[in-house]
């Protein structure tokens, strides 16, 4: 059974009034990876800087494990980017010795080289600060709803829900993960992990859109878990004061929801009962996880905009924003227009499968 995990989530600025068409072409929808370093110029990793265009991150690893003559295992990347995008992202191979290289002649379709140096470090999954995007949407309708919509965003931020590709095809990725909890052995540790993290997401989408509806969403109660923001650290909201709920408002810490595992939740009193009460209703892929590793943590249910503009040409609008690793960028579009991407309706021609209706979902 697959279904949309998605598009049921209450919206917290509620539903978009404007519509409009996200990735007519490539370039309207731009990545630009952020890391927290610069190549050292020495060591065992050769750090490469490229701009890719229609090209899925896991394909270009392989072509440079090619080009290089090494396993792919030895091919890193800080993170996974959109294929239908022009992406700028680091990679970093393992060549040790001293050899100096010359890319010139290295050629693999949709990809330019940007820039290239060695690094005493490998570049490991997740270790970016965040991403920024440029986006553009057209066709757009009721503008002037969209700018003032824009600005609440940038004010108060979005659900911090995960998107559809979490979730697969269809949400295909819970079935998978439902499976996996019965019994079915994937040997495939990849995707493992992703039935195990699309299981997680679920859950957490889950409470963050209930918190919503019992409008708390942004009310800290006692015995919330917070925050701070710029990091993961996390401590027990046991009182609220004035004090505490000002830093809510100045974005200085965040409420949490649970990410899914082994052990107790690190909430209390009534928030704790309201996340017992959620995860009952999903007592399979709760009992699952813990069997995986997997171990209670947090994750902050307010997503915030940085480095944000807005422009409009006729019926197009730009949109620049920063976001934090980990984080989505229609789940930013998302709360602001019901859009129709269509990169999904050229898939499902391509495949011969009928197109996806509009679900202004986040990917």
């Amino acid at each position: 059974m697959t279904t949309d995990f998605v598009s049921p989530l209450a919206y917290f600025h509620g539903k978009p009034e404007s519509s409009g068409e996200l990735r007519s072409q490539m370039s309207d929808f731009k990545v630009f990876e952020q890391l927290p370093f610069a190549p050292c110029g020495e060591g065992e990793h050769l750090l490469i800087h490229i701009r890719k265009t229609g090209a899925n991150t896991v394909y270009v690893a392989r072509q440079l494990a090619k080009y290089f003559k090494v396993k792919e295992a030895l091919v890193s990347y800080a993170g996974l980017k959109d294929r239908f995008a022009v992406t700028e992202q680091w990679f970093g191979v393992h060549v040790p010795g001293k050899q100096v290289y010359d890319l010139s002649d290295l050629t693999i379709d949709g990809v330019e080289v940007l820039a290239y140096a060695r690094h005493n470090k490998k570049l490991k999954t997740g270790a970016l600060t965040g991403n920024r995007f440029e986006i553009t949407l057209r066709n757009v309708t009721h503008i002037d709803a969209l700018k003032q919509r824009w600005q609440q965003i940038v004010e108060h931020g979005v659900p911090n829900y995960f998107g559809e590709q979490r979730f697969g095809i269809e949400g295909g990725n819970i079935d998978k993960a439902r499976e996996l909890f019965a019994g079915t052995k994937v040997k495939d540790k990849k995707k493992r992990g992703i039935y195990l993290s699309a299981a997680r997401s679920y859950l957490f989408n889950h409470v963050v859109s209930q918190r919503i509806q019992n409008n708390t969403f942004d009310v800290l109660a006692p015995g919330d878990v917070c925050m701070l923001a710029g990091s993961q650290s996390v401590f027990l909201a046991e009182e609220i004061d004035e004090t505490l709920k000002g830093r809510l408002t100045e974005k200085d810490i965040d409420i949490t929801a649970p990410m899914w595992g082994a052990g107790e939740l690190k909430t209390t009193g009534e928030v704790m009962a309201f996340e017992q009460e959620m995860m009952a209703q999903h007592q399979d892929l709760c009992q699952g996880l813990p069997k995986f590793g997997l171990k209670q943590e947090r994750r902050r249910i307010r997503l915030n905009v940085a480095g944000t503009s807005i422009s409009t040409d006729q019926d197009s609008v730009t949109l620049t924003f920063s976001l934090p690793a980990g984080s989505y960028a229609t789940t930013i579009l998302r709360e602001l227009i019901d859009y129709t991407d269509l990169t999904e309706r050229a898939v499902a021609q391509g495949s011969g499968q009928q197109a996806p209706e509009n679900k202004a979902v986040a990917g």
